[in-house]
């Protein structure tokens, strides 16, 4: 699709921000009304209109179909977003390990165990570690408390948690990840510790690093949405 427009404007909606094009207020994929709780996350909606060049390159825009999976998706069901996102925390990558005894192990326990522990501390919550890739239920009440977390989240967040969580396949890495302290590209170390120590083992191979550097772009960005929808 061709460039249809030229000015890319941000202005207030009520509580909120919308973008404008030539003067006109953006509407989500669904039809709904655009409307972002914050400037600075109107902003970045905004450059990546203004980023475009003469031919529109749906796939740079990252920020606007996070907003409007969130306000389309996640505000319309939040409950079946939340249903969605607690089975990552019943498979959580930081909880299978190797053989406690195997190099691999020794450096997954270096890796992820503080990671758990300050999980554990954050929510009040037990982790189970598992050596092996046998299944082993997480308890009730930790699966129960992380629910009760992501059901006080705003939608824009869960949006954005809805990535990370899937990229990571931790649903740890993907709430640690949205925090305004958060180390994104270490957090991101951490969900592909196993494809790195393969890789160190046999070799890289090129293709597979073009695809953890597109998962990682967009882990990072949804990242900063969570951030930049709280302002």
């Amino acid at each position: 699709m061709k460039r249809f427009y030229k000015a890319v404007t941000v202005g207030v909606a009520g509580t909120g921000f919308r973008v404008m094009l030539d003067g006109r207020p953006l509407r989500t994929v669904g039809g709904r009304a655009q409307i972002l709780p914050t400037a600075p996350l109107a902003e970045a909606l905004a450059a990546e209109w203004s980023g475009q060049g003469e031919e529109i390159d749906p796939a740079r825009f990252v920020f606007r179909d996070l907003a409007d999976y969130a306000l389309d998706v996640v505000v319309a069901g939040k409950a079946a977003v939340v249903d969605e996102l607690v089975p990552y925390a019943e498979t959580d990558t930081l909880c299978y390990r190797a053989e406690p005894d195997e190099a691999l192990g020794i450096r997954q326990r270096a890796v992820w165990d503080p990671l758990l522990a300050d999980a554990e501390a954050r929510w009040q919550a037990r982790f189970v570690r598992v050596a092996g890739i046998m299944h082993r239920p997480q308890p009730d009440e930790t699966l129960a408390r992380l629910r009760e977390g992501l059901e006080t989240r705003d939608g824009f967040t869960l949006a954005a948690v809805k990535t990370t969580a899937a990229l990571a396949a931790s649903l740890v890495l993907g709430l640690m990840a949205i925090e305004p302290d958060a180390d994104v590209d270490a957090l991101w170390d951490a969900a592909n510790l196993e494809e790195d120590w393969q890789a160190e083992l046999w070799g890289k191979d090129a293709e597979a690093q073009d695809r953890r550097a597109r998962r990682h772009a967009a882990f990072v960005a949804a990242a900063r949405f969570a951030v930049l929808a709280r302002g």
